[in-house]
């Protein structure tokens, strides 16, 4: 899952700490994208539970290599 980390309403944060607590030990990748590559708030999407971090603009590159790690095999 490709998580904004501003949504409205409720930040992308807060929504994976919902969605990590409902979902329990089930997997789901959950990525933060955002236009901010601060150092703070990558630290934060991972606290929350989120498995990885990518910043905007992204390129093709980097969401094919990101999309390797986190995906089974096909």
């Amino acid at each position: 899952m490709l998580m904004d980390c501003q949504l409205p309403g409720i930040d992308g944060i807060e929504a994976t700490r919902q969605i990590r607590q409902k979902l329990g030990d089930k997997r789901l990748p959950i990525v933060a994208l955002t236009a901010s590559a601060s150092t703070t708030v990558r630290e934060a999407c991972l606290a929350a539970g989120m498995n990885d971090f990518l910043s905007k603009p992204i390129s093709f590159e980097l969401l094919a290599d990101l999309l390797q790690r986190h995906l089974p095999p096909a």
